[in-house]
């Protein structure tokens, strides 16, 4: 099928168009008569578009029309977004609509449609919960080896996360880490030290300086290392070098799609290789139906049989047919034997890489039109990147993708977007709080497809290197997306970076020396790398997010308070508030990490911003806010009526936080997520019983109480909670009947040993289903909470005994085994027998 993202081009083009024919723009001579005219032409184009985005094929010149179309959109888009700009700098000139006309000039009469469009059927299809895959690992240098040689099998961090806490239970240090197919093998490795707890060296930089401080670290070690989704035999032999061997039972597992990785990972050792099999008829059956209660109606065994049988016994496959089948549309049994035809012969006998692309290609295809753009976005981001859902959703509004609805927040629509795609097994959730999906990931073979059509439709650019970007500046189209990956380097020459000046969104992953032009930036990610910034910043006139995850190479530029358009802004580490913030009225999130070092008159200043809808702010640890800087913090916090998101994470030793208890006696209404878990407070501040919509609470009192549980435990709204007590001996903490009526995950954590304090009456937290308890392995007193099996919904007992070590001793493996031990004895007990597991 034709697919392409054209339309979701046009869809932002008209609602600017629309939003001239305003009152404040009827001054301007001819401006609403001319943008009527082009509304009125570009909605029949638009509407043409609609017909081919659901055409098996398009013939070359309906294609080459296409295109243009797509690029002069661009063109005029960027036309008008100056025009408003310059009205607002007095500098309007009401010519602008003749360059948009001169624009679709130069595209050679676009307006005139092509004359032969073949028809096809378009099927819809209803969201299905996704059926989590598995991916049984391990290729490995001294134990036996799994790994999935046929294409097709879901990788489930969720799973291999688990197979870590199984294969660590035994070991001192235990990582995991994907590779990928372009791997960045010195960003790798350092992210092993973090995970591995190794201190950073200064000194050590180069790539061989960090392989030999990890295998310095793990020289006398007890270790367990999962590496993940190994494509190069050459990447594996670096990063196998920093495994040290030695007598200690250490492993290294490794997965892997290829042979010959696998063999060079065990030395040429086959019967250190595990190969995973297709899946037996009756396990698709099960995946199918998602699970046996699921009986498939009779009018459909037939061709159900069919259907799976093309999927060749395939995990990926079956999940992403029976998504698709899942449909009202395709309820019919018609629509099934299409759906049937359009699978490849060779599926079920030979199944290949492009097999199952082609079906992937299926569920993009009956994709609804507004989501196909929102999917093809993933493109931006590395392969095996934990993604955080609310950057994908911020791109997709600054983009243009996300239809208003009336009385309802553009952010709230697009997570209903990201929800279908969730909904609809496209992407993998790997981290979920209160009930919502804060990080996914894209499997690698979907990510395949959407680069490849991303490429088509001149959608994304991806580089990974120097040469992918002279590539680019040969291309037919101008560069309208720019993914770095990995690092570039070189010399920019004057015609590669004036290829780029059309660049509307721009990430950049690791280091690299080149910086487009930024004239049309909307929308600038950098993360994990070193961005260096222009001096002067104000021209990105039409910039709606920056968000830089990064250390700052320099001073941030100053001038950054005169971006009108600016709705989203996350400063880089070691960066205070801009210089006169309180002129950024239009910011709606605001991440700070330095707030110790910004001045009283900004911290003040922040009480203008009263479009803010998130403010994260921190300081670095053992850095404190002075008294008067954090009585004017809570004061300005005071005055953002719509904020949802607060969190405040300052060192909790300094003084004057206190303040905060009795200061915000009126909080803003609308908070949703409030996170102070490193603000101590001696008891729980009485306005938090105000807050009828908050969800997710993390919060730390000095001495928690029966009578604080009490209060919290009234929040009608409340999920997912986070309750840290350095004291709880002094009372006991009894969950009563009829507390918690919606929360579904708590964590109760204490320096000493909660367990022997904490007890829960019948009907007291209904849906709670996890349960996490924090305390220090040496406090416990061999109890474990009351009344546990009250709580009837409970699924997963997490325990995260505090103070222990790389260097485990016989006490404290004694203490550990008894904790489980008496656990999952009281586990045992439960009418739902719920997992026990150690963090």
């Amino acid at each position: 099928m034709a697919a392409s993202v054209a339309t979701g081009v046009m869809e932002p083009l008209l609602g600017k168009l629309t939003e001239l024919l305003g009152e404040e723009y009827k001054k301007f001579t001819g401006v609403r008569e001319q943008a009527s005219f082009l509304r009125d032409e570009l909605s029949a184009m638009k509407a043409l578009l609609d017909k081919m985005e659901l055409m098996d094929k398009l013939d070359p010149s309906a294609k080459n029309w296409r295109d243009h179309v797509r690029e002069m959109s661009y063109d005029m888009e960027n036309c008008i977004d100056d025009f408003m700009h310059n009205i607002d700098s007095a500098h309007a000139k009401p010519g602008f609509v003749k360059k948009m006309v001169s624009s679709s000039q130069h595209w050679g009469g676009v307006i005139k449609s092509p004359a032969r469009l073949r028809s096809s059927r378009f099927l819809l299809w209803r969201p299905m919960l996704g059926v989590r895959g598995t991916r049984l690992m391990i290729a490995s240098i001294r134990v036996p080896v799994l790994w999935p040689s046929i294409p097709g099998y879901p990788r489930s961090t969720r799973r291999q996360q688990d197979l870590l806490v199984l294969m660590a239970r035994e070991k001192s240090l235990s990582a995991f880490f994907s590779v990928s197919q372009r791997p960045y093998v010195k960003s790798l490795l350092i992210g092993l030290q973090r995970k591995l707890g190794i201190k950073e060296s200064s000194h050590n930089h180069e790539l061989q300086e960090i392989v030999d401080h990890v295998r310095e670290y793990l020289k006398h070690k007890r270790y367990f290392i999962l590496v993940d989704d190994v494509w190069d035999q050459s990447a594996w032999n670096i990063i196998s070098c920093a495994f040290p061997e030695n007598s200690n039972g250490s492993r290294v597992m490794v997965t892997t799609g290829l042979d010959d990785v696998a063999l060079c990972a065990c030395h040429s050792d086959p019967a250190c290789i595990y190969k995973m099999k297709h899946l037996k008829e009756q396990d698709s059956r099960r995946l199918f139906q998602l699970g046996s209660d699921n009986v498939c109606p009779p009018q459909f065994e037939d061709i159900s049989a069919e259907i799976l049988k093309k999927c060749g016994g395939l995990p990926l496959a079956v999940i992403t047919i029976a998504s698709l089948l899942a449909s009202n549309e395709a309820r019919s049994l018609n629509e099934w034997k299409r759906i049937k035809n359009a699978l490849g012969a060779k599926s079920a006998t030979q199944p290949t890489l492009e097999e199952m692309r082609g079906i992937l290609n299926l569920s993009y295809i009956h994709l609804p039109l507004h989501l196909r753009p929102c999917l093809l976005y993933l493109g931006m981001y590395p392969e095996d990147r934990d993604i955080y859902r609310d950057d994908l959703v911020r791109q997709w509004i600054s983009e243009g993708f996300v239809c208003s609805s009336r009385g309802v927040d553009l952010e709230d629509v697009a997570k209903g977007y990201f929800n279908e795609l969730i909904n609809r097994s496209l992407i993998q959730h790997v981290h979920t709080q209160g009930g919502e999906v804060l990080y996914f990931r894209v499997h690698d073979m979907l990510l395949d497809l959407i680069l490849s059509k991303s490429t088509t439709d001149n959608f994304i650019s991806v580089a990974y290197n120097y040469e992918d970007l002279a590539r680019l500046h040969s291309c037919e189209y101008k560069v309208r997306r720019l993914s770095l990956i990995s690092s570039v380097g070189g010399a920019i020459t004057e015609a590669l970076a004036t290829s780029m000046s059309q660049v509307r969104s721009y990430a950049q992953f690791g280091e690299s020396k080149y910086i487009p032009h930024l004239s049309q930036f909307k929308y600038v990610l950098a993360r994990g790398a070193k961005i260096v910034l222009p001096t002067e910043i104000k021209g990105l006139v039409h910039l709606e997010t920056l968000e830089l995850l990064c250390d700052s190479t320099q001073s941030f530029p100053s001038d950054i308070n005169r971006l009108v358009n600016l709705f989203h802004l996350i400063l880089p580490d070691g960066t205070a508030l801009p210089e006169g913030i309180q002129n950024m009225k239009s910011v709606r999130t605001l991440n700070c990490s330095v707030m110790s070092e910004s001045s009283l008159e900004d911290i003040k200043g922040l009480r203008e911003l009263t479009n803010l809808k998130e403010l994260i702010l921190s300081t670095p640890y053992g850095q404190c806010l002075t008294v008067e800087r954090a009585d004017a913090l809570v004061s300005s916090i005071g005055l953002l009526r719509d904020l949802k998101h607060l969190t405040l994470d300052c060192d909790s030793e300094c003084d004057g936080y206190e303040k905060l208890s009795d200061s915000l006696s009126d909080p803003p209404p609308h908070l949703e997520v409030l996170d102070l878990e490193t603000w101590k407070f001696s008891i729980v501040p009485g306005w938090i019983r105000e807050l009828r919509c908050l969800r997710i609470l993390k919060l730390c009192v000095l001495r928690l109480s029966g009578d604080d549980i009490r209060v919290l435990g009234k929040l009608p709204s409340l999920v997912y909670a986070i309750f840290r007590g350095l004291d709880v001996s002094q009372d006991k903490i009894v969950v009563s009947t009829g507390l918690f009526l919606v929360l579904e995950e708590v964590l109760f954590w204490s320096d000493e040993d909660v367990t022997a304090y904490l007890s829960f009456e019948a009907g007291a937290m209904p849906k709670l289903q996890k349960l996490i308890l924090g305390f220090g392995w040496k406090e416990w007193m061999g109890a474990t909470p009351v009344g546990m099996e009250c709580l009837l919904c409970l699924q997963d007992i997490q325990l995260w005994p505090e103070g222990t070590g790389a260097e485990s001793s016989k006490d404290q493996d004694d203490v550990l085994a008894a904790i489980e031990s008496s656990f999952k004895s009281a586990a045992s007990m439960h009418p739902g027998h719920p997992s026990v597991t150690f963090h």
